[in-house]
């Protein structure tokens, strides 16, 4: 009777665990338990980075709207305050774009912002 080999879902288990820490530096990417150490760690922070990168590029978003909307002389509040009155519904990212790429139609949008009052 053959003998019975153990061990394969651990050995799998430890194989995925090391193929996630490629790249790591020192015993993390080596060592078993660093290895799952650094993980923890790597996915706690990717998890929470993802919900920042939502909160950053609206705070950028809304610089980039204020700068151009300054050029115009209006404030950024008031700017948003005539959008709503207008019944405009551009979000922050293509007014944003608008502002950085498109002059002459952001132009366009704040003035009809301001008419919107």
């Amino acid at each position: 009777m053959p003998r019975v080999k153990r061990g394969t879902i651990a050995n799998k288990r430890r194989k995925n665990v090391l193929k996630n820490t490629k790249g790591y530096r020192w015993g993390r990417k080596s060592k078993e338990r660093a290895a799952k150490e650094a993980l923890l760690h790597a996915w706690t922070h990717a998890f929470r980075g993802r919900k920042e990168k939502k909160r950053t590029f609206r705070q950028l978003w809304n610089v980039r709207i204020n700068a151009g909307v300054r050029e115009e002389g209006l404030s950024y509040s008031t700017f948003i305050a005539g959008l709503k009155k207008a019944g405009i519904k551009l979000d922050r990212k293509i007014l944003a774009d608008l502002a950085a790429n498109e002059p002459t139609a952001f132009k366009k949008v704040v003035a009809t912002a301001r008419g919107g009052k």
